[in-house]
């Protein structure tokens, strides 16, 4: 006997992490405080680690997950599914990143700024593979750096990326075929640098 269902994002997650994601939710939207704790040693460091590839410092990234986890106490009480508590707060880092780059965008540029100077400094990564990935990366546009990041380094399915970003899955596998793409190009362009 077949069974006759949508697929649904839940069905992308493995059913033990859906399912402890499911109960953690539940245990905040009760007002548990150590569930709270739990959530925010379970989440904080992928999220931040997620909004420090989108933004230009790690100042800027600490900054943007507290608002984040602001975000995230005033409205767990609303989150339906507990099941997509994962991909919900992914989308609510997304939302607080895409908020500050609005905001720098819309700022009046500064004339006598150095760009080298607004970059922010990354730590020394012990092998020339991971510079030169990181390098390709920070060059990369930031939709195409977000899809990246949110699909191979937060190891979300294709549907917790479309609910992320708020597209059809047909968009996400776009843009990842674009970036991947792309980060080939960036990728060849720091080796010959290197040369």
């Amino acid at each position: 006997m077949t069974r006759d269902h949508e697929p649904s994002v839940t069905d992308h997650i493995p059913d033990a992490q859906a399912r402890e994601d499911e109960w953690l939710a539940v245990r905040c939207q009760l007002g548990e405080r150590a569930a709270f704790d739990d959530l925010i040693r379970r989440w904080n460091d992928p999220i931040w680690r997620y909004l420090r590839r989108l933004s230009s410092s790690e100042d800027d990234a600490l900054e943007m997950t507290q608002e984040v986890w602001l975000r995230v106490v005033r409205g767990i009480a609303r989150l339906r599914e507990g099941a997509r508590l994962r991909a919900w707060l992914f989308g609510i880092a997304r939302r607080v990143a895409m908020d500050r780059l609005r905001h720098q965008y819309a700022a009046p540029r500064a004339a006598d700024v150095d760009v080298l100077d607004i970059a922010g400094e990354d730590p020394e990564p012990d092998d020339d593979d991971l510079a030169q990935l990181q390098q390709g990366l920070d060059r990369l546009p930031v939709v195409e750096r977000e899809v990246l990041t949110l699909f191979y380094l937060r190891e979300l399915s294709m549907h917790e990326v479309a609910d992320v970003i708020g597209v059809p899955v047909g968009t996400v596998k776009s843009r990842l075929f674009r970036a991947r793409h792309l980060l080939r190009r960036e990728l060849t362009s720091v080796r010959g640098d290197q040369s």
